[in-house]
């Protein structure tokens, strides 16, 4: 193979590179876009302007106002108990629950009787003989009250009064054998029954009044502010604020109206809460709910509070406001401004804020990612997303 003919192929390669290098430098260039400026669609609500009246939402457990230990105060075998003396039974005031066997202590009682009986007679004794000697000495000024009998006399006395004293005792321990409520209440719990010998200070049961319930109610720092109460609040008589309650109760609604009496004089230092106490009386009938539901201990309801009222209040949809108490605005040049605001009142319905918005701005409610100030932004009012008129407590 001569020369000429091995340089071909290697040219044949040479003059292909070239004219690739050639066809891709002389090749039209794409045109270059200084920056994708197609602003991003987003809807938006107008901030509003409303007059309203705020209400706080929390929740909260019922327990009763009054519970108590039923304790024996004297020892026995108990001889017997009432029907309604089972977790759950109603027991009016002073109804008897248990009787405890009296026999000893009415076999006292008639003791305590005897001795009362006897030293009135001492002191009846002891005050004729002072009588008679009086009369014996009354010309001699100079008697001594040993001998006027007076020191008798008052030994007579002090012992009546001691025997009234163990005859008042035996008489109390009688009326002890008697277990009572000092109120009407239902049994929570018993831990005794017939025939069972209980000792003094054994516990018998557990129970509670029924003439009224309370709630113990959280609330937050901007909660405490829509209420515009100080801390350590206490309602004057006729004064304290309604609170309506409502809880599920047999898969039906219940609602029960109650009063807001007080609240902590501190914050909780584990939560940080403040806690209001509310109250709902005669919960297991007058203040039963329509449907005849008591309001028993133990529920867990929630309760609607009527707070201060607004003349002017910044309003916004739930929606548009994000994490940090931060809102998206779409500005007057159709930019995107990120404002810190701040929430004066919050619910499922609108949010108020207090400052960082200005009445007709418009509010980002839509998802956006990556949300940078100043980015081109299309502003679309969302159908519905406006915040509907409060009503204006009278």
């Amino acid at each position: 193979m001569t020369k000429k003919q091995l340089l071909a192929p290697v040219l044949t390669l040479v003059a292909g590179a070239a004219a690739y290098m050639l066809l891709h430098a002389t090749a039209p260039k794409p045109e270059q876009r200084e920056g994708n400026t197609r602003p991003i669609s987003v809807y938006t609500a107008t901030v509003q302007e409303q007059s309203l009246a705020l209400e706080v939402v929390t929740q909260g457990e019922v327990r009763a106002a009054t519970e108590l230990d039923l304790v024996a105060q004297v020892g026995g075998r108990v001889t017997w108990v009432s029907p309604e003396f089972t977790e759950g039974g109603r027991v009016d005031l002073d109804e008897a629950l248990l009787i405890i066997e009296d026999t000893d202590y009415r076999l006292a009682l008639s003791e305590a009787r005897a001795q009362v009986a006897g030293t009135e007679v001492g002191v009846q004794q002891a005050l004729a003989d002072a009588d008679v000697a009086r009369k014996q000495l009354r010309n001699d000024p100079g008697a001594s009250d040993l001998a006027l009998k007076k020191p008798q006399v008052a030994e007579a006395k002090a012992r009546l009064q001691a025997a009234q004293s163990r005859l008042e005792q035996a008489r109390v321990n009688v009326a002890r054998t008697r277990i009572t409520l000092p109120f009407d209440g239902r049994l929570l719990s018993t831990r005794t029954n017939i025939g069972q010998y209980v000792s003094p200070g054994s516990i018998l049961g557990r129970a509670f009044a029924t003439d009224r319930v309370e709630i113990r109610l959280p609330l937050s720092d901007s909660q405490l502010a829509s209420l515009d109460l100080p801390i350590g609040f206490i309602a004057a008589q006729g004064e304290a604020l309604p609170v309506a309650f409502s809880a599920v109760v047999a898969g039906r609604e219940q609602q029960w109206h109650g009063h807001l009496l007080r609240l902590d004089a501190a914050v909780d230092p584990d939560s940080r809460m403040l806690y209001a106490m509310a109250e709902v009386n005669d919960p297991y009938g007058k203040g039963a709910s329509v449907n005849g539901m008591p309001m028993a201990a133990g529920l867990f309801v929630e309760a609607v509070i009527p707070a201060r009222k607004l003349e002017r209040a910044l309003v916004i949809p739930p929606a548009a406001l994000r994490a940090g108490d931060r809102v998206h605005v779409v500005n007057d040049k159709g930019r995107l401004d990120s404002r810190m605001v701040t929430v004066l009142h919050r619910n499922s319905e609108r949010v108020v804020i207090a400052s960082g918005l200005q009445q007709g701005e418009q509010v980002i409610v839509s998802a956006i990612r990556n949300a940078i100030p100043g980015m081109a932004l299309l502003a679309i009012p969302q159908p519905g997303a406006e915040v509907a008129a409060a009503p204006t407590a009278p």
